[in-house]
Parts: C-alpha cells; sequence; structure tokens
C-alpha cells in the first residue's frame, strides 16, 4: 500500500522509498509493459473499442470498489477538471489503439512519445532540460526502430492517430497533475475512470457485442484493466504530485527501455547495439532531469 501524506487541498506528498514519485514512475512503467502484451492478445478479439471499453470499464469498477471516492463537496470546477481528464485518458487509449491496427508498433511509440516530450520541451527552462529532451527523443527512435521504416510508405490515418494519441497523451499529464492537486488520496482517478468507462462502453457494446462477455476477454480484459489502468494511472496521479509535467514527461521515455529489456530477459529477445545505445540515452536524460533541485509542489495552476 502506498502511503501518503496530506497537503493543500486534500493533495498529498509522496515521500522516500517506495514511495518516491520516481520509484512511482518507474513502477508504473513496469506495469504498462505487461498490460501492453495482453492488450495485443485482446484486440483481435474485440477490437479497439472493444478493448477500450473493457479496460477501463474494469478498472473503474475496480478502482471504485477500493477507493470508495467521495462524490459529495465537489465544485464545478473539481468535476470540469476530472471530466477533461476522463475525455484526454478515453482518446488516448482509442487513438492509440487505432494506430497499432494500421502501423508498424515502433512507429506507433515513437510518433505518440512526441506528445509527452513535445510537452517536456515546451516547460524547459533550461537548456539542460531541452537537452534531456533531445536524448530522449533520439533513445526512443533507436530502441523502437522507427529509423528503419520507410516513412513514405506508412498509412496516413494511422499516423495521424498515433500523433493524436501523443497529444491526448500530453493533456492527460497536464490533467493527471491537475486533478491530484484538486482531489485527496485515488478518488480523482477512481472518478475519472467512471466517466471513462461510461464514454467508452457504449461504442464498445455496438461494435464488439456479446464478445465482450466472453470469459477469454473478460480475463484478459481485467488482467489489462489491472497492468495497464489501474495501477499505472493511480502511481503516475500520485507522482505528478510531486514531480513537474516536463520532468515526467522525460522520465516515460524509459517504457520503450524497459521494454525491449523484458524482451531481453523473458522472451530471449537479443538487443541491437543501436537498442544499447537508445537506452543509454534515455537513462541519461532521465538522470539529468532528475538533476533539478527538490520536488515540486502541485498547484492547481501548474
Amino acid at each position: 500500500m502506498v502511503r501518503v501524506r496530506r497537503g493543500p487541498r486534500g493533495a498529498r506528498d509522496v515521500r522516500g522509498g517506495f514511495r518516491h514519485p520516481v520509484v512511482l514512475v518507474l513502477l508504473a512503467v513496469v506495469s504498462v509493459q505487461f498490460g501492453g502484451a495482453l492488450a495485443a492478445t485482446l484486440l483481435p478479439l474485440v477490437g479497439v473499442f472493444g478493448s477500450v471499453a473493457l479496460r477501463l470499464g474494469l478498472a473503474s469498477v475496480i478502482l471504485c470498489l477500493v477507493v470508495r471516492p467521495r462524490l459529495g463537496g465537489r465544485t464545478r470546477g473539481d468535476w470540469a477538471v476530472v471530466t477533461l481528464f476522463a475525455v484526454a485518458l478515453t482518446a488516448m487509449n482509442l487513438t492509440f489503439y487505432g494506430s497499432l491496427t494500421r502501423l508498424p508498433i515502433g512507429v506507433a511509440v515513437t510518433i505518440e512519445f512526441l506528445g509527452p516530450l513535445a510537452l517536456a520541451a515546451a516547460l524547459s527552462r533550461r537548456g539542460r532540460d531541452l537537452g534531456a529532451v533531445s536524448l530522449a527523443l533520439a533513445g526512443v527512435l533507436l530502441i523502437s526502430g522507427a529509423l528503419h521504416t520507410r516513412w513514405s510508405e506508412l498509412d496516413l490515418l494511422g499516423i495521424g492517430l498515433a500523433g493524436a494519441a501523443g497529444a491526448c497523451w500530453a493533456a492527460y499529464i497536464v490533467l493527471s497533475r491537475r486533478t491530484g492537486a484538486r482531489f485527496g488520496g485515488l478518488d480523482g482517478i477512481a472518478l475519472c475512470m467512471a466517466i471513462g468507462a461510461a464514454l467508452s462502453i457504449p461504442a464498445g457494446v455496438v461494435t464488439a457485442g456479446a464478445d465482450l462477455l466472453s470469459p477469454d476477454a473478460l480475463l484478459r480484459g481485467l488482467g489489462i484493466a489491472l497492468l495497464s489502468s489501474a495501477i499505472p494511472y493511480s502511481l503516475e496521479l500520485l507522482a505528478l504530485r510531486n514531480l513537474s509535467a516536463g520532468t515526467f514527461g522525460v522520465l516515460l521515455s524509459l517504457e520503450p527501455a524497459a521494454a525491449a529489456l523484458a524482451g531481453l530477459l523473458v522472451l530471449g529477445q537479443v538487443l541491437s547495439p543501436v537498442q544499447l545505445l537508445g537506452m543509454v540515452l534515455v537513462v541519461t536524460a532521465s538522470v539529468l532531469v532528475l538533476g533539478r533541485p527538490g520536488p515540486q509542489r502541485v498547484s492547481d495552476s501548474s
């Protein structure tokens, strides 16, 4: 259980050990890798809309049962922020899954990462920060294998979907931080998931129908809901209470490195020298952004 300390307006600080914000981000990165492996097996069963409906629907049930978020005493501003957060999160999932049906995964991941890295660049205040963003982008390109792709032959709609996913990812980071400032504990992410489920389930039912209720789809969906949504989104919300959005955006570049490392350790996949160089670059970028002084407290205007 993650223990946190209360701050202003119900927000809480995460301190020390496994509660340190960087550790929370790393745990989220690892969780997402396992969830991503399951997602690849669910898409052929229920499609894009069905996969997102199961992912967010089951995650919302889990979080609402565990967290039991408080509904009363919320301002219209609170509901506006958490609703926008849910829209960004739902759109991020739909557009990225859609891009995977049209693009090689390395290309889709690279384009999507332009979102958080562009956010990090926009929030940069020092040359060191911009250098870290550049290293992170180069590392993602090298790890994903996107440099070996003939971009002129790629599906334009797929590129557009991946780009939209990146923009939604940047919005997700900003809105997760603001939601964490307005809602105590994990109330914000639980409510966000519930709204996201309400947005995605109708389309999932229309496109996938009874296939959503097959035991195989439900079991895979439950695993994805936990590993790709409930766990990592909760950890990221807690981490963003003490990390700037720019620092968080660069740290996310560790995701493809973690995926490549998991392939090496679990599947025995051999990493090329180029991929190893990419891993060195994203780790270096992360070290650079973490060299700034002290954790940053969250305010709603951040």
